[in-house]
């Protein structure tokens, strides 16, 4: 087959190959959060797409390795462009894919077909402040405010509201596909849905000093009737608690 011919066919299967892998949904087994799937999928998606390429391009070195390496009369590459704006149409083709993935993923982690995330029901509201070196949880709707543990309802959206009060913290549950950071004097938002309920660890992800390996906190997702019998329990707890008064 003439060259002329064959290099749009190759544009072609590229092409197909990229919108094939970015519109078929992958299964997603065993995941714990709306989050966690939307970045394993995106993940799993990058790599069908980049060791296939790799390996295109390994191949091709070592075939001029092996091809070209005892030439003693090398010849210049004549000038082709048909085959330039092919390799050209085909990069921008895999960089689209790899940029229109991401960022559906990484700048809208709320597309989602989840529990509870295509209804106009309220998320939980959770303002997260990482400080030196502790990390509180404040549920601002219910009034409470909890030290290092973390309490949410399974299948509910959950809204975080991140912070800090002094130094640059992160927040990370691996198991749940979550991490984003916390910057002093600005909130950032996250919003995820844990499918699954059991516990699991958060820590800090983000080096911020000497107690940096003591910021560990747990989460504890339950179902929504015990996410409110702790709510309760932790309102009249607070309720309980002597207030101060000015002395007179």
């Amino acid at each position: 087959m003439n060259q002329s011919r064959l290099l749009p066919l190759v544009v072609l299967l590229v092409g197909l190959i990229v919108i094939t892998v970015a519109v078929v949904p992958l299964p997603t087994p065993g995941y714990d959060s709306v989050s966690e799937v939307l970045l394993r999928t995106l993940h799993r998606r990058l790599l069908l797409v980049a060791v296939p390429l790799t390996l295109l391009v390994e191949g091709a070195i070592l075939y001029a390795m092996i091809t070209f390496h005892a030439n003693n009369d090398p010849k210049p590459t004549e000038e082709r462009p048909s085959f330039e704006i092919t390799w050209t149409v085909v990069v921008v083709l895999i960089l689209l894919f790899v940029g229109t993935s991401s960022y559906l993923v990484l700048g809208n982690l709320t597309v989602s077909a989840g529990p509870d995330m295509t209804n106009s029901s309220r998320p939980v509201d959770v303002h997260v402040t990482g400080q030196n070196w502790f990390w509180e949880f404040t549920y601002p709707d219910e009034e409470v405010t909890t030290t290092n543990t973390l309490v949410l309802p399974a299948n509910r959206t959950i809204l975080f509201r991140i912070t800090s009060t002094d130094v640059i913290h992160s927040v990370h549950i691996p198991a749940l596909g979550v991490k984003q950071d916390a910057f002093p004097g600005r909130t950032t938002t996250f919003k995820t849905n844990v499918t699954k309920a059991g516990t699991y660890r958060l820590y800090c992800a983000e080096f911020c000093g000497v107690g940096h390996s003591t910021m560990l906190a747990t989460v504890r997702v339950v179902a929504p009737p015990e996410y409110q019998q702790w709510l309760q329990q932790h309102k009249r707890t607070q309720s309980d608690r002597p207030q101060a008064t000015d002395a007179t």
